[in-house]
């Protein structure tokens, strides 16, 4: 009965070796090729080994009644697990071990080929860089690899396969940056212009200096030192002293000589340095021989450009006095269209050049008699602004004084219904819209109206 026993105890141990020897085989070897042992990113191996290690523990426990070939066929099942826990498995594995679990005889032997074929493949791959550790789970770098700081400030295991040999060998991956002095980065050229102006724009200078800048403007064709010097004779303007030293050293024509340039800019410098120039009364009797050539240009280039405010500047001044106001009477219907047309400041500087005109009662008859558009009346709203509301009164102010001063009341016929006679006098909607006005919210535009419409 003992050995009986004995002979049913080992034959439990062999069946129950079979059975876990089966479940290691479709677990094992059931797994995706494409599978890899260490990956950077995903950390799970360890769990995995020490899952597969527990696993057999289990195996081992539950077979512990079995004896002889059982004890030593649980050990080759520890010895699996470890390596299974490192070693990519792969259909050429598969062939090989059960072409050599088939020559033996029984199913012990089959066992124990099976594991050494397995033994001889993970340590062909363990030498190539990786290594398991033991049943723990835990993973060991390759000797001839440092321990850098890696992600998250720890060391990285050595990766399998051919990236690790790699890294093993001392091989570089991808190209090498070289360490060696930087080639010089190409030079860019600079472009240098030459400039010889001797002179800051804000010097106030004496009339040796002032020569030697206008000689410099009328010898040189550059506009960048054209600017430049327009700039320092216009400042150099705004004293009195100066103004008639420039004029003495026959400035004036060499400045104006500038007028006809195509270049906006250099226009613009013109027109303020004779507009500095031309608060002296002898510098006007200079300027005048330019003013309808400013005027023109004035007229014709881009509305409410800096161009056309700084020529509207110069004529305002020109016309501050009656010498020069008829040199512009043949411009009076494209002065009230420019004030219809042009934005906010555009309005106000023309209408301050109307005014000067009608201050002149010499200057009335072609006021009176110059079309004028009808939206001209829309000028006279409490939507404007204080300024052009004042201007606009001031305007419609003085052209009725000069009609009744003149005796211009009763010579309606020889004025046309497009006239600016007809829109301030004989339509009676500019005095409406006046009227409308007395209620303003602004105190100093409602006593100008009231001012207006005590002398109708």
């Amino acid at each position: 009965m003992g050995r009986t026993r004995d002979a049913g105890c080992v034959a439990a141990g062999v069946v129950i070796g079979a059975g876990a020897c089966y479940c290691v085989y479709k677990l094992t070897w059931g797994r995706d090729e494409s599978e890899k042992i260490w990956d950077d990113d995903d950390e799970e191996c360890s769990d995995k080994a020490e899952t597969w290690v527990g696993t057999e523990k289990e195996v081992k426990a539950d077979a512990g009644a079995g004896a002889g070939a059982g004890a030593t066929f649980q050990a080759d099942v520890v010895v699996k697990a470890e390596v299974d826990s490192g070693v990519k498995r792969g259909p050429g594995v598969k062939a090989e071990a059960l072409l050599g679990a088939q020559s033996g005889g029984g199913l012990e032997a089959k066992a124990k080929a099976l594991f050494n074929t397995l033994k001889e493949q993970a340590s062909a791959k363990a030498g190539r860089g990786t290594r398991v550790g033991a049943s723990s789970g835990t993973r060991t770098l390759a000797s001839s690899l440092p321990c850098p700081g890696g992600r998250g400030g720890g060391c990285h295991p050595t990766r399998s396969g051919a990236r690790a040999g790699n890294r093993a060998s001392g091989k570089p991956k991808g190209k090498v940056k070289s360490k060696g002095p930087k080639a010089p980065a190409a030079a860019v050229p600079i472009r240098r212009t030459k400039f010889n102006f001797p002179y800051k724009i804000d010097d106030i200078l004496g009339a040796t200096d002032l020569q030697k800048v206008l000689n410099i403007l009328e010898r040189t064709n550059d506009p960048f030192i054209q600017e430049v010097a327009l700039v320092t004779l216009g400042n150099n303007a705004a004293y009195s002293f100066n103004q008639n030293a420039i004029r003495e050293l026959g400035g004036v024509p060499i400045i104006a000589k500038l007028i006809k340039t195509k270049d906006p800019i250099i226009r613009e410098k013109t027109y303020n340095a004779l507009n500095n120039l031309s608060v002296n009364a002898e510098n006007q009797g200079k300027i005048k021989t330019y003013i309808s050539q400013v005027c023109d240009d004035t007229m014709i280039c881009r509305l409410d450009s800096a161009v056309q405010m700084a020529g509207l500047r110069l004529l305002t001044n020109m016309t501050v006095t009656n010498h020069y106001q008829h040199l512009l009477s043949y411009s009076f219907p494209d002065f009230f269209a420019l004030l219809f047309l042009g934005n906010h400041f555009t309005k106000i500087q023309i209408m301050k050049l109307i005014i000067n005109f009608t201050e002149n009662p010499a200057m009335t008859r072609e006021l009176l008699s110059c079309k004028v558009p009808s939206e001209l009346i829309s000028l006279f709203n409490k939507e404007w602004d204080r300024e052009i509301l004042l201007n606009i009164l001031t305007i419609f102010e003085n052209i009725n004084d000069n009609i009744k001063n003149e005796g211009f009341a009763s010579s309606r016929k020889e004025f046309s219904r497009s006239s600016l006679f007809f829109l301030f006098k004989e339509s009676g909607v500019c005095v409406k819209k006046i009227k409308t006005l007395a209620n303003h919210n602004d105190m100093v535009v409602k006593v100008k109206v009231l001012k207006v419409l005590t002398k109708l």
